[in-house]
């Protein structure tokens, strides 16, 4: 490791695991929130502010699904961003990590000026196939076209902070995240409450504060001196570094985006209740995001490490990594969980007075929340799998558990019991058939390894306890 001239990270493959494992997913996870309390800031001041404040809250809050269908693809890639470079450090290779970095940020030049020309361009076509309410469609194609202009920003943030976090630097990305954050909330009171900008205002602060993130990001990849020095002369695809990265990369991306279109068919069923209902789902769905995004950084903490050990061939530290992560995951959602449950009406409260809009929120946390803590098993399960660089095994079984699981559920079930919680409850069913899958898969995923490494006749020191 000190070959590679590490500073602001994190030696990985060694020494006591839990602490270091704290002191990776605590800032990840900060980062996570305060990202969401910024785009909650977006629902609660056009829910609050806005003159036409319920169909508003509605336009805005049901173009989520569209976005992360677009988003979450990219955001997966960049899990294989994280992975390569998590490998390459732990095997000391620098000219590896080098090559890394320069093709994983022209690759998100790339994946982000994609998703604006597609976005920009169907935004309204998007909408329609989803079955927007009537009442919201021209309010959601607004916020939905200019969102679609900071998607090049989103991306590259996303990538550069892959690269830092996959030596361990967790700090500075949540440092540039608090930075646009701030950037976002001020915008958002200046557009929507003297500017009257409505749900324009909203996405013309979220594109802005995007840019701020990305170019934050990329002034601290040149300014680096160790393996994760970008020169922007320098950028090119290298084909094996490019390759790799798709091929851990592209499952990751293609299961969010499975994901995300089993959600759009489930929020076009939901555009099928009134305004009122639709904004309280929307509001639920935000409020749950704190714990999904808390629990998902100690899944993304495991991948990392399962990265970097497996770099340098120390298995037996990823099986405790993966147990560690696994408590963790289970002792901060249960607890996460059961706060939000109790504080259901209050927290629902913040986003829009309107009493019907409150109650649907507070109901659906009560469907979803008590298993929450399930989903996040999971992730840690899918994240170890992907850090050995088996992506495509868990992809299939969350393809087959969860994404074509829910979409039977709406064309079956729904349309038998035509109740908001008939769809909230393919959820939890879902994440506990994922388990039991994923569960049986990693096992033989360890095996494998080890019967690898064995074959390779280079057990050795690298099986030794790591400590």
């Amino acid at each position: 490791m000190d070959t590679l001239g590490v500073r602001k990270g994190m030696d990985m493959t060694c020494g006591k695991l839990l602490p270091k494992l704290l002191a990776f997913a605590v800032p990840l996870a900060l980062s996570g929130v305060l990202q969401l309390l910024f785009n909650a800031v977006d629902l609660i001041v056009i829910g609050n502010f806005s003159e036409t404040r319920v169909v508003s809250l509605a336009a805005v809050s049901s173009n989520n699904s569209l976005i992360n269908l677009f988003v979450n693809i990219a955001i997966g890639i960049s899990l294989g961003v994280n992975v390569v470079m998590a490998q390459a450090i732990g095997s000391g290779d620098k000219e590896k990590c080098e090559r890394t970095v320069h093709t994983a940020m022209l690759l998100s030049l790339f994946v982000g000026g994609a998703i604006m020309i597609v976005g920009t361009v169907f935004a309204r076509e998007f909408l329609v196939l989803m079955q927007a309410n009537p009442d919201v469609i021209d309010k959601a194609y607004t916020y939905l076209f200019i969102y679609f202009f900071g998607a090049p920003a989103n991306i590259v943030y996303n990538f550069g902070a892959a690269l830092l976090r996959a030596k361990g630097d967790t700090r500075r990305p949540l440092i540039y995240l608090t930075v646009a954050g701030v950037v976002n909330v001020i915008l958002n009171i200046i557009l929507v409450v003297p500017g009257k900008m409505d749900v324009a205002g909203v996405a013309l602060a979220t594109i802005v504060s995007q840019y701020v993130s990305a170019a934050l990001v990329v002034i601290a990849l040149i300014r680096e001196t160790g393996e994760l020095h970008l020169v922007p002369k320098r950028l090119r695809f290298c084909k094996e570094e490019l390759l790799h990265i798709i091929r851990i990369g592209l499952p990751s991306g293609l299961l969010s985006c499975f994901f995300s279109v089993a959600n759009i068919i489930i929020q076009s069923a939901m555009n099928t209740f009134p305004a009122e209902m639709i904004a309280g789902n929307a509001t639920g769905v935000s409020i749950e995001a704190f714990i999904y995004t808390s629990m998902n950084a100690v899944a993304g903490t495991a991948g990392t490490f399962a990265g970097q050990n497996y770099g340098a061939g120390k298995y037996r530290r990823i099986k405790r990594v993966m147990w560690d992560c696994c408590m963790i995951e289970a002792v901060l959602g249960i607890a996460l969980s059961a706060l939000f449950m109790l504080l259901r009406f209050r927290l629902a409260s913040v986003y829009s007075p309107e009493d019907a809009v409150v109650e649907v929120a507070a109901r659906r946390m009560m469907y979803i929340l008590p298993f929450y803590f399930i989903c996040g098993v999971v992730e840690v399960l899918v994240g170890c799998m992907r850090g050995m660089n088996y992506a495509v095994l868990p992809t299939i079984a969350s393809f087959l558990c969860v994404c074509a699981y829910r979409i039977v559920w709406v064309f079956t079930a729904f349309r038998v019991y035509r109740d908001m919680g008939t769809l909230w409850l393919s959820y939890p069913i879902s994440w506990i058939f994922n388990l039991l899958v994923d569960t049986v898969m990693i096992f033989f995923v360890f095996r494998a390894v080890f019967r690898k490494k064995q074959e390779l006749g280079e057990c050795g020191e690298s099986l030794q306890s790591d400590g």
